[in-house]
């Protein structure tokens, strides 16, 4: 029952926001009275906990799958955008907005652990992208390890971004051709063109 609960706790709340989603909703979908959830998670807070370390770990378990597969650095990046989109749910309800402004804490916990996971992602990345000669040699790894941070946390601000103005799928597509444009070489650039023509 936990995971039942679970499971639709997180598709409310990543279609609708953290805010908007009370527990009588999650009861009433989940088809349990609040007592039963209650038995499971002591109040929303702990919920929302749970359902943003579910997240984190589902999603890590899909990008390490992804990244098992040796695929080219470029073609990896491109996977695992599609793969995180995809759980999401193209992030209507600008879903890291809300938790930051309604649970901090929360927010707070995940972002570190987020970071952590995507520095060595992504160091392990560019290292294998200039041994293949796809990104330049003379790029500092480390600082674009953070700076590629920093800005994927950075276009889910929806004060800069309005989901109106651009999806996420678009802001993330973006971004990931303003990030590879800036560190790849030729034989790059030509990878990264063919990659954004086949997943126009």
């Amino acid at each position: 029952m936990r995971e039942k609960i679970l499971h639709n706790a997180t598709e409310m709340f990543l279609n609708l926001g953290f805010k908007s989603v009370t527990m009588d909703d999650i009861a009433k979908t989940s088809g349990v009275s609040k007592k039963t959830i209650y038995a499971h998670f002591s109040n929303k807070t702990a919920l929302v906990e749970a359902v943003t370390n579910y997240l984190f770990d589902t999603i890590c378990d899909g990008i390490d799958i992804i990244h098992e597969q040796e695929q080219s650095p470029i073609v990896e990046l491109f996977m695992i955008k599609k793969f995180v989109l995809e759980h999401l749910n193209d992030e209507k309800s600008s879903p890291q907005y809300q938790l930051q402004k309604y649970y901090p804490k929360i927010y707070a916990t995940l972002r570190k652990k987020q970071f952590e996971e995507m520095q060595g992602l992504i160091k392990e990345n560019l290292e294998k992208g200039i041994k293949q000669e796809l990104y330049r040699e003379s790029i500092d790894i480390d600082f674009i390890a953070r700076i590629y941070f920093h800005g994927m946390v950075g276009i889910k601000d929806k004060d800069l971004f309005p989901l109106h103005n651009y999806s996420m799928s678009t802001l993330m597509t973006y971004y990931l051709e303003y990030h590879l444009r800036g560190i790849s070489t030729e034989k790059g650039i030509e990878e990264l063109e063919n990659q954004l023509y086949t997943n126009n």
